[in-house]
C-alpha cells in the first residue's frame, strides 16, 4: 500500500507552482530589493555577454526556480542532517565566492579566473549534492546551466575587465553583494 501524506502533496504542489511562476516580476515579489537589483544586473551582464535575451532570461529563471524550490525544502524541513551540513558548507562557500568576487573588483590587477571558475563549481557541487535526493533530474542540469553560465571563462575575463562594457554591471552587483553581507544573508 502506498504511503499517502498531504504534507508532501502540498510542497510538491509549492515547488511546481512557484516554479512555473519564476519569471522577474515574481522574484520581486518573493526576494528583496537588493538581491532583485544583483539578479538584474547578472541579467544584464548575461545578455551583454551572449547577445542573446532568451539565454540570459532562462539563466535568471533558473537562478530562481532553484532559490524557490531549496527554500520550499527547508521550509518544509525536508533535509536530514547531513544535508544540513552540506548546506551550511554551501552557504560557506558562497559568502567566500561574494567575498572573492567583491575583492577582485575592488583590488585592481588581483583578478584570477580559474578562481572564480572553481569556487564556482566548488558551490556548483555542493547545492547539487544537497539537493540530489529531493529535485528532479530537471533540476539538477538547471543547477548545472546556472553555475556554468556564470563560470564561463570569457564571460568571468569580460565581466572584469575595467574598460571592458560589463565593468560598471560588476560594480553594481559588487555593490549588492556587500549589502547581503552586511545584513547577513549572505
Amino acid at each position: 500500500m502506498e504511503a499517502f501524506s498531504s504534507k508532501d502533496m502540498a510542497m510538491k504542489a509549492q515547488k511546481k507552482i512557484l516554479s512555473h511562476m519564476a519569471s522577474k516580476s515574481v522574484a520581486h515579489m518573493f526576494i528583496d530589493d537588493n538581491s532583485s537589483e544583483v539578479l538584474d544586473e547578472l541579467y544584464r551582464v548575461s545578455k551583454e555577454h551572449t547577445g542573446n535575451r532568451n539565454e540570459a532570461q532562462k539563466v535568471v529563471k533558473n537562478m530562481i526556480k532553484i532559490a524557490v524550490k531549496v527554500g520550499v525544502l527547508f521550509r518544509h524541513d525536508k533535509f536530514s542532517a547531513d544535508e544540513l551540513s552540506v548546506a551550511q558548507d554551501f552557504r560557506k562557500k558562497l559568502h567566500q565566492g561574494a567575498m572573492t568576487a567583491i575583492s577582485f573588483q575592488e583590488v585592481e590587477f588581483t583578478f584570477d579566473k580559474s578562481v572564480m571558475m572553481e569556487l564556482l563549481a566548488e558551490c556548483r557541487d555542493l547545492l547539487l549534492k544537497l539537493v540530489e535526493k529531493h529535485l528532479t533530474p530537471k533540476s539538477l542540469d538547471r543547477i548545472r546551466h546556472v553555475f556554468n553560465h556564470y563560470s564561463d571563462p570569457e564571460l568571468l575575463t569580460h565581466l572584469y575587465d575595467p574598460q571592458g562594457t560589463l565593468w560598471p554591471k560588476l560594480g553594481k552587483i559588487c555593490s549588492g553583494l556587500n549589502r547581503m553581507i552586511e545584513e547577513g544573508k549572505l
